[in-house]
Order: structure tokens, then C-alpha cells, then sequence
């Protein structure tokens, strides 16, 4: 099959952007422009004359021999633009800027295409930074009585707040005081399957315990990302950036929403907009995109694949708990989610 288009210059630009010329060929603009011409034949309406059949010459006189080529360059173009970037090998990210950029009768048309790809993730030596960081031992405290007993007095706080009742149209008013449940053997059993106040108190040194193990590992996740963050050299795309911030954004409308809150009147109250939150968002949206990046590239470059089945299990889980998200999304989620774990394990493993 003639290829409709030809491709005249690539050439690269900043912020991860890449220009493609091209033009459709004169031969491929005839048959464009039967086509034009039949659509506009087919949906026109003059004085005089039905819908459809206005006759061919009234036509060209009123629409002009440009206005077809025009409509005829556009339907071209959104014909090959596509196969033209697959062409191009670019991996390009969200969608194409297409803009004609030269017309005449009796010529191709020429347009550019002007996308936004992948940025080059130059990774350092991962491993080494890796093994580094896995060499520092961070001891863990141990859990006190003390913490122990601070946490039983919020568990008790918390309960008596569940559990407070009023008298109709009575509220909580801020800084009242209220009735703390004692500690026995009764209540803890309210609290869930424990014998007595003894067994209660050691599971829950146990589950600090845990906390604090949980709360290290991902302390030693961190630094390990921070430091291949600032030893990675990218050139960040606004786009992707800009998508990170989007998430934030969507996160933030959520957790006000939990709270009971309408987010406009949430910014009236802490006296800022969307616009304040967002720069302040912008460094830690690029630092995320960052990490992001720098996961998929080593999950490439060590051929770190998602468990199949682990996959298919969290999909399942997923949208049971949220009905009517899109598959596609929820899958390419969840892949990410456990790319990214493997990957953080892996780096964990080099010791």
C-alpha cells in the first residue's frame, strides 16, 4: 500500500518534546479531496436546494478550492499520524500537538506533530548505591512500657469518643471532658479476642514493635530512593509532572471528602487555592515522578517482571471494592504497585 505521507525532519526540543515534519503527498490529496468534497456534499444545505443535493459547482463556489483542500489535509492527516509516530520510534506520552504548517493548491501539505516522550533515564550504579545503603544497621529502640501505656490511654480516648452518646440536639463540645472506660479483663475482650488485660498488653507491644519495624524499613526505602533520585540525571516533562500533581490533587479531594468537608471550603479556611497548593505540591509531584521513572528503568534493565497471579488477585480485589473503574486502569495500577515493590526488594537484596 502508497504511503500517503512522507516524513521531511525529527528534530528534538526542550522539556522532553520532539517535532516531526511531515506532509502529505500531492497524489494522496486528490483522493482526499473527492472525500472532502463528498462529506461537505452530503451534510450541506443552501437556499434553495435540499439537503445533499446542492449541485457540485454552487459547492466549490461556496466553500472554495482551499477550504476543500483544508478539510481534505486535516482527514489526511488524522489518517497517518499515528502510523507516522510509530514510524519515528518515539515513545511518546499523552496526546500530540498536530498544527498544518504549510497549504497552498497544487502542493503537499505540510504539518508538524509535536509530542511529549519518555525522558532518558541515565540510572547510576543502583547496585552499588544499594549495597551502600543496605550496610547501614539502624538499630531499632525497644518498645517501652511507657509507649505501651500512652497507646492504651488513646485507645481508650478513642473509645469513649465511638461511644460517647448526647441528648438530642446536644453536641460534643471541643475540650469536654469524657468518662475513660476503665482497663480490666472486660473490656479488653470488648476490644477483641484477648483473655485478660495481660495478654491485651502484650499483643499490643508486640504490634508497636511491629510499627517501629515497619516505620524503619520504610525510613531505609526512602533514604535509598532519595539518594538514587539525586544521583539519577533526568530531564523531567512537565506532563509527567503535571500528571503526579493530578493524582495529589485527586488524593487531597479525597481525604477532605472523608472528613466531611467540600475542598472549596476547605481552601477558604486555610486561606489558599488550588494554584498555592500546586506549587507547593510541584517539588515533592517531581520527586515522585522521579522514583517512578527510575523503578521502571531498573525493573527494565534487571528484567523484574509482577507475579502473574498476585496481579490477577489484587485486580479482582480492586474492582470488587471499587465498581465501575476502568479494567485497563486497575491493571496497569496494580502492575505498577507490585513492579515497584519487586524492584525495592531487589535492591534490598544487594548486600
Amino acid at each position: 500500500m502508497t504511503k500517503i505521507y512522507k516524513i521531511k525532519d525529527t528534530k528534538k526540543l526542550p522539556d522532553c518534546e520532539v517535532e516531526i515534519t511531515a506532509e502529505i503527498t500531492k497524489e494522496a490529496l486528490e483522493d482526499y479531496k473527492a472525500k472532502a468534497f463528498k462529506k461537505i456534499k452530503e451534510v450541506a444545505e443552501l437556499p434553495g436546494f435540499r439537503k445533499g443535493h446542492v449541485p457540485d459547482a454552487k459547492l466549490k463556489e461556496k466553500f472554495g478550492e482551499m477550504g476543500i483542500l483544508e478539510d481534505a489535509g486535516e482527514m489526511a492527516i488524522n489518517d497517518c499520524a499515528i502510523e507516522i509516530l510509530v514510524e519515528s520510534k518515539v515513545n511518546f506520552l499523552g496526546r500530540p500537538n498536530i498544527a498544518l504548517s504549510k497549504i497552498a493548491i497544487g502542493s503537499p501539505v505540510e504539518f508538524k506533530i509535536t509530542v511529549t516522550v519518555m525522558p532518558d533515564v541515565k540510572l547510576p550504579d543502583y547496585k552499588k548505591i544499594a549495597k551502600k545503603e543496605n550496610s547501614v544497621e539502624e538499630k531499632l529502640e525497644e518498645v517501652t512500657e511507657k509507649q505501651v501505656e500512652e497507646t492504651v490511654e488513646q485507645i481508650r480516648k478513642m473509645y469513649a469518643q465511638q461511644n460517647h452518646t448526647h441528648a438530642p440536639g446536644e453536641v460534643h463540645k471541643e475540650g469536654e471532658e469524657l468518662a475513660l472506660p476503665e482497663i480490666n479483663d472486660e473490656f479488653v475482650k470488648k476490644l477483641g479476642d484477648f483473655k485478660d488485660v495481660t495478654e491485651f498488653k502484650a499483643k499490643l507491644k508486640i504490634n508497636i514493635g511491629k510499627e517501629k519495624e515497619m516505620h524503619a524499613k520504610d525510613k531505609k526505602r526512602g533514604a535509598l530512593l532519595d539518594k538514587l533520585v539525586a544521583e539519577t540525571k533526568i530531564e523531567m516533562p512537565k506532563l509527567v509532572v503535571q500528571s503526579e500533581l493530578e493524582k495529589m490533587e485527586g488524593q487531597f479531594k479525597g481525604d477532605i471528602a472523608q472528613m466531611g468537608l467540600q475542598p472549596e471550603e476547605y481552601l477558604k479556611h486555610i486561606k489558599k487555592t488550588w494554584e498555592d497548593l500546586r506549587k507547593e505540591w510541584y517539588p515533592d509531584a517531581e520527586k515522585r515522578a522521579k522514583t517512578q521513572l527510575i523503578l521502571q528503568k531498573i525493573s527494565l534493565e534487571e528484567k523484574i517482571e509482577p507475579n502473574k497471579e498476585q496481579v490477577e488477585k489484587d485486580i479482582k480485589q480492586l474492582t470488587e471494592q471499587y465498581k465501575g473503574a476502568d479494567p485497563e486502569r486497575v491493571k496497569a495500577y496494580v502492575e505498577m504497585v507490585l513492579v515497584n515493590d519487586a524492584v525495592l526488594k531487589f535492591l534490598e537484596s544487594q548486600k
